[in-house]
């Protein structure tokens, strides 16, 4: 009888041990007297919950701006793809290491003699990274040539990009992203279409013909004979469909338009990556040069200026303070990128990734973040390698408050729901008509299966939280953005 009984007890201590409901690794980590709070409740709820997050990861990390202490955590300091919100490092770095009144310099170059009309010797074009060239700009250096009284260069337009190494793209970058202006390659010497300043792309419109039947009508900005446009569009009938497709062939710059266009319909327009930006510079120029009169004997080559020149003419381009506007806003690519050479450059005398990144490091280190739970690959976060924990986000958003250019990097933040694009930025149709609304100033991420938005969200109690969303695994990305919405609204209507 004793047996039976003991028996009997056992089975039912097997059978509650093996019926305690399993907590998942991925519960939200916070300390016990915490869970009764309405914050941890309402964040608890949607991220355990939300079908949206099915099958995902997210990495939440809530801090006090005031305290830096963390009111709210989950997964935070497991390492996920941060996306675009890598560029809340690399800006924090730039302001630190180049301060907030660095501009960048392009520099015509002259080792020959002027007699008379004629300049005897070769004419240097040296790029130090300046991303905002525009057509414009080639079309002032071209006009201080003439008003030096120059009418032909005996000798060679020579395009000098020595200032960073020749590495194009970053290594991890996917070979679909290639010939799109998110993908750009980085030069020392470079040419943006429009003041976006997306560095080393042209743009690309395609409208209807005239008549059902006709090639539709092609447009590049700026206009230059750098890129080939093969035409094998056709202009169809007003209700048939719009399917217009714009591709750059590897390796060359060739760009075909195929598809259908209808009658009237709206353009469409496409920003194409440029096949070896330094030569579009250098060809830009060219085509300055000869809308001004002047002509070059020995046509157009890269190569390095030597040390002893006449500097010709010198452009600077904008303060950093103001690029970080398009950088940030609009979260440009190709800034990130140059930003980081830019770093190796001036600390290093390398401009290069490696010694941009190393750079980077060093200043993470300064404000405290983790470098033993990171990996950084890129500036812009475009790289599916590069890992962030949400806690060393917020860990920087913090700390970079004590810095004199904060209000600068602050500035740079997307505003939710704001309409002006070079304010509302990537958030200006987001959150709108929401307690968020003008209340959360933070940076947008989106990669494939990837989604992130970190910043900072004021509350409607006057308390101001640092927040990193960062979430990975998910399979339409997109879907991403409505979850990091409803995590910011929840911050400030507390």
């Amino acid at each position: 009888m004793k047996k039976a009984l003991v028996g009997l007890i056992t089975v039912v201590l097997l059978l509650s041990i093996a019926y305690t409901p399993f907590q998942s690794a991925v519960e939200p980590q916070v300390s016990a007297n915490e869970e009764g709070d309405e914050l941890v409740q309402k964040l608890n709820q949607l991220i355990n919950n939300d079908p949206l997050l099915a099958g995902a990861l997210a990495g939440v990390s809530v801090r006090s701006a005031d305290e830096g202490e963390i009111v709210y955590e989950h997964i935070a300091d497991t390492r996920l793809r941060p996306a675009s919100n890598m560029k809340l490092l690399t800006a924090a770095a730039a302001l630190s290491v180049l301060g907030e009144d660095y501009r960048f310099k392009t520099e015509l170059l002259s080792k020959g003699q002027q007699r008379g009309s004629v300049h005897h010797g070769d004419i240097y074009l040296k790029g130090y990274g300046d991303p905002t060239l525009m057509k414009e700009d080639f079309t002032n250096m071209a006009k201080a040539l003439k008003k030096q009284g120059i009418k032909m260069i005996k000798g060679q337009l020579i395009a000098d990009d020595s200032w960073y190494d020749d590495k194009r793209l970053s290594e991890d970058i996917v070979w679909n992203d290639e010939s799109y202006y998110y993908g750009a390659q980085i030069s020392a010497l470079t040419a943006s279409p429009n003041e976006d300043y997306d560095a080393g792309s042209v743009i690309v419109e395609v409208k209807s013909g005239k008549r059902e039947g006709d090639k539709p009508e092609i447009t590049l900005q700026p206009d230059n004979r750098y890129v080939k446009i093969n035409n094998e569009a056709k202009t169809v009938g007003a209700s048939d469909e719009k399917d217009i497709d714009i591709v750059r062939e590897h390796g060359t710059n060739e760009i075909t338009i195929s598809g259908t266009i209808p009658l009237e319909a709206t353009s469409s327009r496409e920003w194409i990556a440029v096949w070896e930006p330094t030569q579009y510079a250098a060809a830009l120029l060219q085509d300055s040069l000869a809308d001004e009169g002047i002509k070059i004997h020995g046509g157009v080559k890269v190569g390095v200026a030597p040390e002893q020149t006449e500097v010709l003419f010198e452009q600077q381009s904008m303060p950093l303070k103001e690029l970080l506007i398009p950088f940030m806003k609009l979260s440009n690519n190709t800034h990130a990128e140059i930003l980081i050479k830019e770093m190796g450059k001036v600390v290093k005398n390398e401009g290069s990734w490696d010694a941009g990144l190393e750079v980077l490091a060093n200043e993470l280190k300064n404000w405290g973040v983790n470098q033993e739970t990171t990996l950084l690959r890129d500036g812009s976060g475009i790289s599916h390698v590069t890992l962030i924990p949400a806690n060393e986000l917020t860990k920087l958003l913090y700390e970079v408050q004590k810095e004199s250019w904060f209000e600068t990097y602050f500035q740079s933040l997307p505003v939710a729901g704001h309409p002006e694009r070079m304010i509302g930025g990537t958030l200006r149709n987001r959150m709108k008509n929401s307690p968020a609304e003008g209340y959360v100033y933070a940076k947008t991420g989106s990669i494939s299966t990837v989604s992130s938005l970190s910043g900072y969200v004021d509350n409607q109690s006057g308390e101001r939280y640092v927040f990193s969303i960062v979430l990975n695994n998910m399979i339409d990305g997109s879907k991403g953005k409505i979850i990091e919405d409803k995590i910011a609204t929840i911050l400030a209507e507390q």
